[in-house]
This record gives C-alpha cells, structure tokens and sequence, in this order.
C-alpha cells in the first residue's frame, strides 16, 4: 500500500521521536489506557508519561498519576477536578483540567511525542482531532472518530502532518500485513470477527438476553460498550467503516470473516492469490505496544502463542440477518445507500442504544432496530465533506431522537 492511501503519511524512522517518548494518555482508566500504562510501566526507559485524562474514575486516575507522576491531569468537570487533588500524594502537583477542552488541551501538548486517544465514543473526536491538527504521532483506539470525521481527519493529517498509527488489534494487523506492499497489487482486506458471546444463536434468544450475558465476551477482556458492541457485531462494522477512512480502499474490497479463536487477528489478499496473516494471543497490550514504540518492536512479558495448543482454527460467514448490525454498517458506507450524516447517525443512535441496554430500558433486539430507523430518518446529505459541528449537530439530534423512541418501545 502507497503512503498516498494511507490516511496520513509515515514519516521516515530517523524523524520519529527518540526514546525515551512522551506520551498523553487520554482515556487513561478505561482497558485500553490501563493496558497502555501497564506497556509503559515494563519499559520505564522508552516512556515518560507526561499527562493522564480518566474521565469520572477520579479513584482510578489518582492511583495512575501518584505511580507516574505526569504533569497534567484531566477528569469530565471541575467538581470532579477538585474532588481528585483531595486524592493525590502531598507534595505532587499536577495542573488539573477538566471538560472537552481541558482532553483537547492533553491532546495537543507541547510536551507530548505521542498521543493515545482511547475515549471511548464520540467523545473521542475532538481530542483525536486536536492531536492531528497539532501534528501528533496518534495512536488510534477510538474508532469512532474514524467512523464520524474520517474526512476530516484525513485532510487535517494532509496540512499538519499528523500521524495515524491504529491501535485496533484488526487495523494493526491489517497495518502490519500492509507494511512494505504496493497498493496496486493488493485485492481486498479480510476483517476477522470472534462472533462475540451469541454466535450460533437465534433471534428469539437474543431478545431475552441480559446485559450480564452479553459482556461476557468469550476471548477479549474489554471495556463495557465495547463488549456490547462485540455482541452486536457492530464493533465490526464500524471497524469496516474505520478500515475505509484508513486504507482508503473501497468497500467492495473489505470483507468480514467470523473467527471464534480470536487468534488470526485481520488478513490482507493480494492480487496473486497470496494472503498474510496476523496472528498472536488476543491481548489488547501487543497492537498498544506497537503503535508506541513504532516502528520498533518492544518485547512484553506474555505467554507465547502456542500453535498446537491453539489447536484448529476456524472461519465462517458472519449471519447477517441475526445480526443487523454488521449489515447496516455495510450500508452506511455504501454510497448508493448510505452516506456521511448515515454513518453518523448510526455510530449514535448505537452509543445511545446500548446505554439504554446496560441500563435496562430496551431489550438487546432493540440496539439494530434502534439503529436502522436513526438511519433510516436522517436526511440525505450530497457534496462536500461536513464540518465539525455539523458532524455534532447529527450526532446530537439522533441522540435526542433515539430516546424520544426508546420510550415508546
């Protein structure tokens, strides 16, 4: 693949930062930041934490900033803010923002090399935009930004020269397999799924499914909307959509394959029939470790994977009409049916939906129906790429929308 295609270009290895690189963790308490920090903490002489961002998990963050000692802190509000210097050791003291603007400010730091932006949802967007613009090496855990604003951040890493490095155990493989290949010769991209907790079963089933059963994800240890979105198969269609903003391919050449062993991580095909692989163990800590250190391969202390132990490996067709999710992201990006503001309204009408889950309020059959009449009633949009608030006007109205509906169901 050509760096043209690529949604930023790669800069040549003797430019990157040297070790030890500055990082700002937004994101910090969630899996993919605790999996970050623990990268970290086994390769103390390659990093400096230098600013943490944890959200509402102020317990969480004091703990991570009095091990690591960064210069900044952030949480969501001031009140939050204040309760969190009442927590840290006597004698540190960090700056302490809070709100959007305080991630934004994280993300765009003077002091900061890398920026790894693992907010979870749309949330995500507005950091992950102001490292790119601010010419950051980002390591991508946030898809959503992608699924939302890929545009967007595609032109912005064009003018600042920002990086994209993606932290996605199926796009770092896929970023892998890539490495070193010419895009003319590539056919297609094969995304692989475990099928999440309720692979093989019906409709009827899913309806009484509670969300205790559906976070129980079979391979990975991860976050709670995450799991959900695993179970939904829209994890995996909104990595189809990721995929696209970042190989620049078109969608007819990125195809889905259900792996239940969660072992080979994502494959790419070339045009002589050939295929690469990624494999390793599912542990979100290998693809973190890579972006970090990249293009340099850091060791981790993980048990190996063992092929024979592993045992036979397995691939399927992922069950389009148990599983709507994965079908209605295939149809946002497909410009005959679906569109930008499409692709928008799906990632929140699914945000707003599986909170509703988690909470109770709506059967887990509820999560695509949802989905498809947010998309379904957004209005077409033609032309030139939207803009950010825009992209946030959609997103905030299907929100509203989504809940209006959730109550009549």
């Amino acid at each position: 693949m050509t760096r043209a295609d690529y949604i930023s270009a790669l800069p040549a290895p003797e430019t990157l930062p040297s070790f030890p690189r500055r990082l700002s963790v937004l994101g910090s308490t969630g899996s993919i930041g605790t999996s970050a920090l623990a990268v970290a903490a086994e390769h103390p002489e390659s990093f400096r934490i230098v600013a943490l961002a944890g959200g509402r998990n102020i317990t969480g963050l004091a703990g991570q900033a009095a091990q690591f000692r960064p210069d900044y802190l952030c949480v969501l509000d001031e009140g939050l803010a204040a309760a969190l210097a009442g927590l840290l050791p006597t004698g540190y003291s960090p700056r302490i923002l809070s709100g959007p603007e305080g991630y934004e400010t994280l993300a765009a730091l003077d002091e900061a090399d890398v920026v790894l932006s693992s907010v979870v949802g749309a949330a995500g967007l507005r950091p992950t935009l102001a490292a790119v613009r601010a010419g950051k090496i980002v390591a991508l855990a946030n898809k959503e930004a992608l699924v939302l604003a890929g545009e967007l951040i595609r032109e912005a890493c064009r003018q600042s020269g920002g990086v994209i490095l993606p932290v996605d155990s199926e796009h770092n493989a896929l970023f892998q397999a890539l490495a070193g290949h010419a895009n003319h010769g590539l056919r297609r991209i094969i995304l692989t799924a475990s099928g999440g907790p309720f692979r093989g079963k019906d409709a009827a089933f899913l309806e009484r499914v509670t969300p205790q059963q559906a976070l129980a994800h079979p391979t990975w240890s991860m976050g709670a909307k995450i799991s959900i979105d695993s179970a939904t198969l829209m994890n995996k269609g909104l990595e189809v959509i990721e995929a696209y903003q970042l190989y620049g391919l078109e969608p007819g050449r990125i195809e889905v394959v259900v792996h239940p062993q969660s072992i080979v991580h994502s494959l790419v095909e070339y045009e002589d029939g050939s295929m690469l692989a990624h494999l390793g163990p599912p542990d979100m800590r290998i693809p973190i470790a890579y972006c970090l250190g990249w293009p340099e391969r850091l060791p981790l202390q993980l048990e190996p994977l063992d092929l024979a132990k592993a045992g036979t490996l397995t691939f399927e067709q992922p069950d389009l009409t148990t599983f709507p999710c994965l079908r209605l992201a295939f149809e946002a990006l497909n410009p005959e049916t679906g569109s930008q503001a499409a692709r928008i309204a799906l990632n929140a009408a699914n945000e707003e939906a599986v909170a509703l889950f988690l909470d109770e309020a709506i059967p887990f059959g509820a999560i695509p129906r949802l989905c498809e009449k947010a998309m379904d009633s957004i209005a077409a949009t033609t032309g030139s790429t939207l803009d950010l608030p825009a992209i946030l006007d959609i997103d905030a109205e299907t929100r509203h929308k989504v809940r209006e509906w959730a109550d009549t169901l």
